[in-house]
């Protein structure tokens, strides 16, 4: 394990146990990173990298465009992704790469809800990642879903991966509601468009 970091972000890198390898980069709430590869690492064979991002603003760096708070205790979103894709693009992905001395069999991106939209977009404003994991994807943001269909990706995309809760759409909020809706006809988009998809 590596740790540096980047102007106010922590990155860790967990090194692959033999090159070649895929490179994946996840976007963290918390510092969780340890233990989402212990789990990975006791449920597959798979041989890996894995980037942690953490010290994020979320609300901010996670947002793809400005959105008004949903609920009384959550803050409202500043849309920041654009400048943290950047970010990633010209500052992590270079230095990670340099330093673990490869280039990767593929690059994927992850997160988990605000970070699993942000997965998502990545694919439509660049083509570094060809695989993406959308993990409880926060898909009731506004207007995103009238986005993916009116917008394409920068690169093919090969394999997407969706998760969602069987209670996160139970909810009288009018944002959160939308949220398996979206992701199932999201999902379907992307497999009828030729894209390996999963959907748990």
């Amino acid at each position: 394990m590596k740790e540096y970091r980047i102007q106010d972000k922590k990155i860790t890198i967990y090194l692959a146990s033999a090159h070649p390898a895929p490179v994946i980069y996840l976007n963290t709430v918390i510092e969780e990173g340890p233990t989402i590869y212990d789990i990975l690492k006791n449920s597959t064979a798979a041989n890996f990298t894995l980037v942690t991002i953490s010290g994020l603003d979320w609300n901010h760096d996670m947002a793809l465009w400005d959105c008004p708070a949903i609920a009384k205790n959550i803050p409202p979103c500043t849309g920041g992704a654009l400048e943290y894709l950047t970010f990633l693009q010209d500052k992590v992905i270079p230095t990670v790469e340099k330093e673990i001395r490869i280039v990767p069999m593929w690059r994927g991106i992850a997160g988990y809800s605000l970070a699993g939209l942000f997965a998502l977009y990545t694919l439509y404003q660049a083509d570094v990642f060809s695989r993406a994991a959308c993990i409880s994807g926060s898909l009731w943001f506004p207007g995103f879903r009238e986005y993916v269909f009116s917008q394409k990706t920068k690169g093919n995309p090969e394999h997407i991966y969706f998760s969602l809760g069987n209670k996160e759409n139970r909810t009288r909020n009018p944002y959160l509601k939308t949220v398996e809706e979206n992701t199932k006809v999201i999902e379907e988009y992307f497999r009828k468009s030729g894209v390996d998809t999963i959907f748990q």
